[in-house]
């Protein structure tokens, strides 16, 4: 038992290393790119979302390692198309200008979801498809997966706008430079200890879920979400400690132009 929570929780790690490296390569080969070549690439790379739901419908019906890691991966087949598609600024929203200074935090908050406003349906379209192939069947692993990933988005996005110590924004494409200025440098905002709090509530959930199972493949499912969990958890500590989380990526991208890379704290955000 220990081995195979050993090895899922290295697999749950890699898998999402690389996964993100594989996107932000993409990204950054095709970041001088014109909008209608991105859009070509999203839609050639739409296997990857047929692959990733056709997977999570198939695992959900079986109840084995193996069904266990394949729904893991396929909820970051998903998870990794729909980011694919907002990185390269294809699916977005409607907004594509800078925050003015001197507004309100109320028309702040309406202009920051215009920024995001298709990108967030669409995930909240990716978790109701997810949810809907495979919560009738045993193995939900994969619904899951994508539950925690959706989540932990969705609370580092209202960090980031409400206001963190720490922000990293290398990676952030020139097509949605304009999202920098919706950021906001600041002490840490009362949101940041809720979204912690449920964070690692989850994280200790998984664990108590790892050790109360008996069959193997739910050994290895536990493992894999207490894992990706665990990093979403780390992510928002990321926010707080000033980690160069950025060098597990950075060596694998080619070059680009040099930008700033973390906002300072007369970035003008919210």
């Amino acid at each position: 038992m220990g081995g195979s929570i050993f090895i899922a929780m290295v697999a749950a790690v890699f898998l999402w290393w690389f996964s993100t490296g594989a996107i932000l390569l993409v990204v950054r080969i095709t970041e001088n790119f014109n909008f209608f070549t991105k859009l070509k690439v999203c839609i050639f790379s739409l296997p990857i979302l047929v692959v990733g739901l056709f997977g999570i419908w198939k695992t959900s019906f079986n109840l084995t390692i193996l069904d266990s890691y394949l729904a893991f991966g396929s909820a970051l087949l998903v998870w990794g198309w729909i980011e694919l598609t907002f990185l390269t600024g294809v699916i977005t929203g409607p907004n594509k200008s800078q925050c003015p200074k001197n507004i309100t935090l109320f028309e702040k908050f309406i202009r920051a979801w215009g920024t995001l406003a298709y990108h967030e349906i669409s995930l909240l379209l990716g978790l109701g498809v997810v949810i809907l192939l495979g919560y009738a069947q045993g193995n939900q692993f994969g619904i899951w997966t994508f539950t925690v990933l959706y989540f932990a988005r969705i609370f580092a996005k209202l960090n980031l706008f409400l206001g963190v110590p720490h922000i990293n924004a290398e990676f952030i494409p020139e097509a949605l430079s304009h999202l920098k200025s919706y950021f906001k440098i600041s002490k840490l905002n009362w949101f940041f200890s809720v979204s912690v709090t449920l964070l690692t509530l989850t994280t200790v959930f998984w664990v108590e879920r790892l050790f109360a199972v008996q069959n193997s493949h739910e050994v290895v499912g536990f493992s894999l979400l207490f894992a990706i969990s665990l990093m979403a958890l780390l992510e928002h500590w990321f926010m707080v400690l000033s980690i160069p989380d950025a060098r597990l990526w950075r060596w694998m991208l080619p070059k680009t132009k040099t930008k700033q890379n973390y906002i300072n704290g007369d970035y003008n955000g919210l």
